[in-house]
């Protein structure tokens, strides 16, 4: 036979493992949006990686044309007509 007491314990526990369903439900959306950002975040981050190795190669290249540039094309100082409002 059951008692009161046996009553009001068996509905503490039921209440107490609606509560526990009800953290355990929170924390796994929690943890599925968290995925979901990182998912978001390691994209961004690859295609970030991606556009630095481009722009690198770029500047590379700038950097080679730019030694390689023909110093003969440049006039001395002494050679160089003064600007016209001088």
């Amino acid at each position: 036979m059951w008692t009161i007491n046996h009553l009001e314990a068996l509905a503490m526990t039921e209440q107490r493992i609606e509560q526990l369903e009800s953290r355990v439900n929170d924390l796994e959306c929690q943890m599925a949006f968290q995925e979901q950002t990182i998912e978001e975040l390691n994209e961004a981050l690859s295609q970030q990686q991606l556009l630095i190795t481009k722009m690198r190669d770029q500047m590379k290249y700038v950097v080679g044309k730019v030694k390689n540039m023909d110093s003969s094309n440049l006039a001395d100082q002494s050679e160089e007509t003064p600007p016209p409002h001088y």
